[in-house]
């Protein structure tokens, strides 16, 4: 099928045209590695006036690109598609690090449930913000309520890692198939390091935390909570004793930061 752009510029088609990517909102930039080689794919020039992690200012220029004018109307689209979506996500990861203030690590692990083709740039992207992909910056193993109801319990699941003690085992407390307390008290006297509320209900939390001040567990087994958390309820679940806070979705399905491509008026750039 023919290209309708190899019509519309039959007469320009070996003039070089010069293009300017700029912000149009404020945000995190994200995404130049990907930029660079879809510029390479295309065949046309790319410089940066900006780097990975950048701060931008609506205005500010993030790039150049000089090629065909067909190879810019591809840039337009596959250039700015590389960026504007990493930036969202960068953006989003450095909003909630911020609210954070370093009282609790921020973490983004939805990777999972993204295709496998992105998961890289998007790893990067939540990294560019200043947030964690894993619950633990440390080798883990993480024990999940699918490995849990295969294995039988709670218990019987860290006892099938009992030999990686160079691990941090973590436990996911769903409060389903026993009460968060129960869950908390079996997870606690099989050897865990990591408890993970993944339920989005504070009074779960409350439970857990409770729990294990109980038990004199308190400054040994760390916390996590997860579950719908949204950006905005970051200030108020600092003021909980836990490890982190994982937000998946505000984070890895933010909007996108918007770009504009403008060519230069004379068609020769500046």
């Amino acid at each position: 099928m023919n290209d309708i752009r190899d019509t519309i510029f039959k007469g320009i088609f070996d003039r070089k045209v010069i293009a300017t990517i700029t912000a149009e909102k404020g945000g995190c930039l994200s995404g130049i590695v990907e930029a660079e080689k879809a510029a390479l794919e295309i065949g046309i020039e790319i410089g940066f006036y900006k780097n990975e992690g950048d701060e931008l200012n609506p205005c500010d220029k993030i790039a150049w690109v000089s090629g065909s004018p067909k190879q810019i109307t591809v840039a337009e689209d596959r250039i700015i598609g590389c960026m504007s979506k990493y930036s969202g996500i960068a953006t989003a990861a450095r909003r909630a690090v911020r609210l954070a203030d370093g009282r609790v690590r921020i973490v983004s692990g939805s990777l999972k449930k993204m295709p496998n083709e992105i998961k890289g740039s998007i790893r990067k992207a939540i990294a560019t913000g200043g947030a964690d992909v894993r619950i633990s910056r440390t080798p883990m193993v993480y024990l999940d309520k699918n490995y849990i109801r295969m294995l039988g319990s709670i218990k019987d699941a860290l006892k099938s890692v009992d030999e990686l003690d160079n691990l941090v085992k973590v436990i996911q407390i769903k409060g389903k198939d026993k009460s968060v307390v129960e869950e908390t008290l079996e997870a606690i006297e099989g050897g865990c390091n990591l408890l993970m509320v993944d339920t989005g209900n504070i009074a779960d939390l409350d439970e857990c935390l409770k729990t294990l001040e109980f038990t004199g567990k308190g400054g040994e087994v760390k916390v996590a909570f997860s579950g719908g958390i949204k950006i905005d309820d970051i200030p108020e679940l600092c003021s909980y004793k836990i490890e982190a806070l994982c937000i998946g979705k505000e984070i890895v399905d933010a909007l996108l930061l918007d770009m504009k491509l403008d060519v230069a008026t004379d068609m020769e750039g500046e």
